[in-house]
């Protein structure tokens, strides 16, 4: 069996096509979901508060239990946890991957963008 892990927002609309592409363009058959409001928002801000480390916590679930070797973290179109334009979340998206690739250098972290068409666009 074989695995990667996403952080993505808790917006249903996003489960379905970012599962499906990280399936598809993972070559895996599982995905580990972690789910917050607004996640690149809480990952940009590099804090030490609970979200973070609960993140953090189940990333390394995933990778122990699961062997999961990709992390992506995903941004999307009408993001109630962060009501933030497009350029902004983007600007987050990457803060949030640097961040989780000095946390994870042996994982390949992936950033997702998910527009409103719910199509899936990796950004990195």
């Amino acid at each position: 069996m074989s695995f990667c892990t996403v952080i993505n927002c808790m917006d249903g609309r996003t489960q379905l096509p970012v599962n499906e592409y990280l399936r598809r363009e993972l070559d895996v058959q599982f995905v580990d979901t972690i789910t917050e409001a607004g996640p690149v928002r809480i990952l940009a801000e590099q804090q030490k508060s609970q979200e973070t480390q609960s993140i953090l916590k189940r990333i390394d679930i995933s990778a122990g239990k699961h062997g999961s070797k990709s992390v992506a973290i995903v941004a999307h179109h009408d993001c109630a946890g962060n009501p933030v334009e497009k350029a902004e979340q983007l600007e987050q998206l990457e803060s949030a991957i640097q961040w989780l690739s000095d946390k994870y250098p042996d994982k390949q972290i992936i950033g997702l963008w998910v527009d409103s068409s719910w199509t899936v666009t990796r950004i990195n």
